[in-house]
């Protein structure tokens, strides 16, 4: 005997949610004597009347929503099943996206990694990295299952939990006329070359982010997103600039750079982790999440 097939399950019931054969057929890139003909073989296979056809469009019969019942779940079953291997990769082990911004993967990922995988052996995890803005979009599309960002607030649109936080600061080299500072205002380092890639990345949104306090623009002439190609370009006399302070400790000593700390408000950045749902069928995320942020 033939057996129910997903295809015509799928027609049926976009018919009957749709109440037409013309607007199941758009919703399933059909035309409509084909959504028809599934139907109708549907009925013939069941040897039982489905829709009641009319002038005004379909409706199911008795029968018809019985079918309609456990198919939807049935579809809704099968929709889940795929979302749930698509956290495996090719080769069978399971997989996770993990979306991060630069700052995060330097300063806090590889030991939270090490210690993940000692007890997850199994597990492949695809670590990208993004820019913060672009990650909770991301994230809400299913382009990754977990992303790593900052921010002042968290992002609408994704579950947010506070992560962790850092500090920028301002890398100048040995003998510069700041390196007698330990601690200053941006503004009043504006009279020297900046090398770029600022908090915020491009330079017009980093001047929206700080507002008023910079009085004019910092002259900057290179942007270098590599935090040690920045400290290697300093060290070479191209400019100061702005350097989360963990990361600039690894080196300052080996290059001849000095860290100077920054008092303006926004050197204090907030780490986000973020997740479109938590979903008790993907069990993975949870435990990566509750990893990352214990």
């Amino acid at each position: 005997m033939k057996k129910l097939d997903i295809p015509s399950l799928e027609a049926f019931v976009a018919a009957v949610e749709e109440k037409s054969l013309s607007k199941a057929a758009q919703r399933e890139n059909l035309v409509t004597s084909a959504v028809s003909k599934r139907i109708t073989d549907l009925e013939h296979h069941l040897d039982k009347t489905l829709l009641s056809r009319h002038g005004r469009g379909v409706e199911p019969t008795a029968a018809g929503i019985l079918l309609y019942q456990h198919a939807k779940s049935l579809l809704r079953n099968l929709r889940l099943t795929e979302n749930l291997l698509h956290e495996f990769a090719n080769d069978g082990k399971a997989k996770l996206r993990l979306l991060v911004n630069p700052s995060s993967i330097l300063q806090f990922l590889p030991q939270q990694m090490a210690s993940f995988f000692k007890t997850h052996t199994g597990l492949r995890i695809d670590l990208v990295e993004c820019h913060s803005y672009d990650i909770p979009r991301l994230i809400a599309e299913d382009a990754g299952d977990i992303g790593i960002y900052h921010a002042d607030l968290p992002a609408p649109g994704v579950l947010s939990y506070p992560y962790k936080q850092d500090r920028v600061g301002l890398v100048v080299p040995n003998g510069h006329p700041l390196s007698q500072r330990e601690s200053l205002f941006l503004e009043e380092a504006l009279d020297y070359d900046l090398l770029g890639y600022f908090p915020r990345h491009s330079l017009d949104s980093f001047l929206a982010y700080v507002g008023p306090t910079l009085s004019r623009p910092p002259n900057v002439n290179l942007q270098v997103s590599n935090f040690e190609t920045r400290c290697r370009m300093i060290q070479e006399g191209l400019g100061i600039g702005v350097v989360p302070e963990q990361i600039a400790a690894s080196y300052l000593q080996p290059m001849g750079l000095q860290l100077l700390h920054l008092k303006d408000s926004w050197a204090l950045r907030q780490f986000y982790i973020c997740v479109k749902s938590i979903d008790a069928q993907q069990p993975l995320i949870r435990e990566l999440l509750d990893a990352l942020l214990t």
